[in-house]
């Protein structure tokens, strides 16, 4: 029995010198993963193609739940937890920053923009996604029916509640006097609903995200997406605010995904190929300002990152 003691004792010494999150006292995030032995991702359900349901199973699927797995992963191995359990939360725009806080989710990786202000609320990883705010609308001949922001005056425009694009269109319209109507729908596929049934003329929302809608919609070709951008922002996972050493654990394993070139495949397979649940192959080739991302990784707001 001393034996396998000592083996026991020199196998978990061994665990901890692996481990640089388990070398040291344990706090915050990782010390309530540890004792309760349970993660609570938050997602979203319509983010189409980072994070949304494909089926009825009660589990989210997409490039940003990808890089929550990955996350999930080296926090088994970080805290020496193989059998870790994995709670959903499902979050929208507007209950998402509130759900992180108040410790109901651990993570959230969605398509949650990484702004100055929302860093006043809670911490971002480094940032997982680039992206422009833009318009969808439906195509005459191959040509948008509304080419640019200019061309809405008077207009009704949809945009999803709780966004840096509400905001943005709000803004725009009361600073130019540009008479929309601005409709703020509760998620992305109610806006496009609300395009598609002709309750709108143009769905502002962020390029990738406004790709996703256009690929599920009954006739693809009928839409197309157009606009000067308004913003060019960074999505992040967002953890909760001055836990730093969750944070690093996060960070490390998002950097992890990037400099093995694992990233690349998960972008492939979700903005490259057919995806579910009606196997729609977005065909949304990968920004060099993303592809610089992964190279330099960073927790900056895309209005601050420059700075």
């Amino acid at each position: 029995m001393r034996i396998v003691r000592q083996l026991l004792g020199a196998a978990i010494a061994a665990a901890v010198i692996a481990s640089p999150v388990m070398a040291e006292e344990l706090t915050g995030t990782l010390k309530k993963i540890k004792e309760s032995g349970t993660i609570t991702l938050g997602h979203r359900d319509s983010s189409i193609p980072f994070s949304y349901f494909a089926d009825g199973s009660g589990k989210p699927v997409g490039y940003s739940h990808d890089i929550q797995v990955a996350i999930v992963e080296a926090l088994k191995k970080d805290l020496a937890l193989p059998n870790l359990n994995v709670k959903y939360n499902l979050v929208t725009s507007q209950t998402r920053i509130p759900l992180v806080q108040n410790g109901t989710v651990d993570v959230e990786c969605g398509s949650t923009t990484n702004n100055v202000e929302r860093q006043q609320q809670v911490s971002f990883s480094v940032g997982i996604f680039e992206v422009g705010t833009r318009l969808l609308t439906k195509a005459k001949d191959g040509q948008p029916a509304y080419k640019d922001f200019a061309d809405l005056k008077g207009k009704n425009v949809v945009t999803t509640a709780g966004t840096t694009s509400e905001r943005i269109l709000k803004a725009m319209n009361a600073d130019k006097q540009m008479g929309m109507n601005v409709i703020s729908a509760k998620d992305h596929g109610e806006a496009f609903n609300m395009l598609e049934g002709n309750r709108a003329v143009a769905f502002m929302m962020d390029d990738a995200l406004l790709a996703g809608e256009m690929a599920k919609a009954k006739k693809p070709t009928d839409w197309v997406i157009t606009g000067t951008p308004q913003s060019y922002e960074i999505y992040g996972c967002m953890v909760r605010k001055d836990d730093p050493v969750f944070k690093k654990a996060v960070d490390d394993a998002i950097v992890a995904l990037y400099k093995s070139g694992e990233i690349n495949k998960i972008y492939d397979k979700w903005f490259s190929q057919p995806i579910p649940p009606k196997g729609l192959n977005l065909a949304f080739p990968m920004s060099d300002e993303l592809k610089a991302l992964f190279a330099n990784p960073t927790d900056k707001a895309a209005d601050d990152k420059k700075s």
